[in-house]
């Protein structure tokens, strides 16, 4: 019988991203002070959001509004990377984009703080974008869960498979 294992991933469910652009969306066309700003939100390519307004202070209000959407949907704040607001003609523009996999550069800071602070015995692989984690006990693999909970890897990552 294979070691237990589990994968660790950083994924965002697409569909509550787009029910959050959504809520946001309502939320900027109904709400008072947004009135008049033509504060926009809306998908401008495949991972990127694009927010607008005719202010800066309006367009950063937009961005929050947003980020409190994604937080009740239940995802991560670190799967969401907003630009700083540049002016675009009359209109301010903010860019966000929401990140998902594993960078190979935090892949090889994830795989070397188990290696590192770990409990003997577990070892760590990168697969793409994604990293497998196994070892002879599941006591040891929901050590290393625990230890990746409480560090900041300025990614949200979500642990998944685990046999």
């Amino acid at each position: 019988m294979a070691d237990p294992s589990f994968d660790v991933v950083s994924k965002v469910d697409r569909q509550e991203v787009d029910n959050a652009l959504n809520q946001a969306g309502k939320e900027l066309s109904t709400r008072f002070d947004f009135r008049g700003t033509g504060a926009r939100i809306e998908w401008s390519g495949d991972e990127t959001i694009t927010i607008e307004a005719e202010t800066e202070e309006r367009v950063r209000a937009a961005v929050d509004v947003f980020k409190e959407k994604l937080v009740k949907r239940g995802i991560s704040l670190k799967a969401f990377e907003a630009g700083e607001p540049a002016v675009s003609g009359k209109v301010h523009k903010v860019h966000g984009k929401v990140l998902e996999g594993i960078a190979s550069d935090k892949a090889k800071a994830i795989a070397k703080y188990i290696r590192d602070e770990g409990p003997k015995g577990v070892q760590a692989q990168i697969q793409g974008d994604q990293l497998r984690v196994s070892g002879k006990k599941k006591d040891h693999l929901q050590e290393v869960i625990s230890l990746l909970k409480n560090k900041d890897f300025g990614i949200a990552l979500q642990f998944i498979n685990y046999r």
